[in-house]
């Protein structure tokens, strides 16, 4: 037998080999062999893995720092238009400076900080409004 899995039998880890054998499976278990019928599928050991979906998922506007922190910069005001990625204002947090980004494409219609404001962790720092044609 040459497929070796590691399978729990009531509480109890065992090392298993496994071959397929038509529809079922012949399993050796501490030197034991039993054939094994898989319910549900044609490939029988292993489940079935969900399929991601192709739909794009449409992403917020809404800017926030998932931590607490100072605002150092702000690189736009309100009405810019920004791109997806570009680099909106620098938090400083943890005595470390990071960038945040646009997460999508479009027009700042809200800036509710300023440099120097300390801002709370998950407070809504600014607002894009993407493009009406996304």
């Amino acid at each position: 037998m040459d497929g070796k899995r590691r399978v729990n039998i009531d509480g109890e880890e065992f090392e298993v080999s496994m071959d397929k054998e038509g529809d079922y499976w012949k399993v050796e278990v501490e030197g034991k062999i039993f054939s094994i019928k898989v319910e549900g599928g044609k490939e029988g050991a292993s489940s079935p893995r969900k399929k991601k979906s192709a739909r794009k998922t449409r992403r917020s506007g809404v800017v926030s720092s998932s931590i607490p922190g100072k605002i150092i910069s702000i690189s736009v005001k309100q009405e810019d238009f920004v791109s997806e990625g570009d680099v909106i204002m620098i938090l400083e947090a943890m005595k470390m400076q990071n960038e945040i980004q646009a997460p999508i494409s479009g027009k700042i219609i809200e800036l509710n900080c300023k440099p120097g404001d300390s801002i709370e962790a998950n407070s809504p720092l600014l607002v894009i409004e993407p493009p009406p044609n996304e």
